[in-house]
């Protein structure tokens, strides 16, 4: 394969995995305009078009898809063969890609950065704040971050957290002329504003999960807010705008300062907590053992 064959193949990639030209530009250090090129090069040695291009927006094409999951493979072995060369130096280097959600963002990672920096300078981590679970093996990422509940089968797992439980919480100014909720359905029966989530790229709301016993509920409640976002559902409950459902650390500190009330309590379920996970094989990069062995040592979070 020819250099540029390869440059053309790597620029198709990055478009693929960005969903932007713009961005793959950047992360390629090229200008868009030679990024363009090389697809239109690509393109013309391959006879068909791997591109679907709007104003706003590019994604691949059913030819585009099956290339990419094929190259997402061979570039992956690529890596681990140069993996394999610097592991035989004295310290870990090499590329280290993760993909974590917001929440686990603000705990896991942003505690450890500088520290991880400083231990591995040769290493260039790679951190993607994303919370619509993507797919790490397409999304060529080494690892990720997720809750227990919501990970893949033939993934390898570390655990970082302890279980997980909900809290329904209200600031005490909400509640002071309300009835507080004994039992889930009175959030409809009381006409409760809550604060509703909704999960980031499908547009679906989070259904509230209770369950007590062998009972298992499922609520779709009702609010004038809707928001994407953990940090402001957190700051909009403080201010008294209505009733949130949150995992129970976050809420924890305002609950023992007295600024939130928690309720429902027994009907809170506790869930699976967060593992660090990576796809099952013989190799791990000498990077990602790195990186797994420094969370395992500081328990980032885990005692929180």
């Amino acid at each position: 394969m020819r250099g540029s064959e390869f440059t053309e193949l790597k620029a198709f990639s990055a478009i693929v995995e960005e969903g932007s030209f713009v961005r793959a530009a950047a992360r390629l250090r090229v200008s868009p305009p030679a990024l363009s090129q090389s697809i239109r090069q690509l393109e013309a040695r391959v006879g068909v078009r791997l591109l679907n291009r709007t104003t706003r927006s590019v994604s691949a094409t059913a030819a585009g898809d099956a290339l990419f999951s094929r190259l997402a493979v061979a570039f992956g072995e690529l890596e681990s063969a140069i993996a394999d060369v610097h592991a035989a130096r004295d310290r870990p280097a090499g590329s280290l890609r993760i993909n974590v959600p917001r929440v686990a963002a603000t705990r896991f990672i942003a505690p450890i950065l500088g520290d991880f920096q400083r231990s591995y300078p040769d290493i260039a981590l790679t951190v993607i704040v994303d919370d619509r679970l993507a797919d790490i093996v397409g999304g060529r990422f080494d690892a990720g971050i997720r809750l227990g509940e919501r990970l893949e089968k033939d993934m390898v797992a570390v655990k970082l957290s302890e279980d997980l439980q909900m809290a329904a919480v209200a600031a005490p100014a909400y509640l002071e002329n309300r009835a507080i909720p004994r039992h889930p359905q009175e959030l409809h029966q009381h006409q409760h504003q809550c604060i509703k989530f909704e999960w980031p790229g499908g547009g679906n709301l989070y259904r509230w999960e209770f369950a007590r016993g062998k009972r298992a509920l499922e609520i779709a409640v009702e609010g004038s807010l809707t928001v994407n976002d953990t940090e402001l559902m957190l700051n909009a409950v403080l201010d008294g705008v209505g009733i949130a459902y949150m995992l129970e650390y976050q809420v924890r500190p305002w609950i023992e300062q007295g600024r939130l009330v928690r309720f429902l309590e027994a009907w809170s379920p506790s869930f699976p907590g967060f593992y660090l996970y990576h796809p099952s094989s013989r190799h791990v990069p000498p990077a990602l053992r790195a990186f797994i062995d420094f969370m395992r040592e500081r328990r980032v979070g885990g005692s929180r």
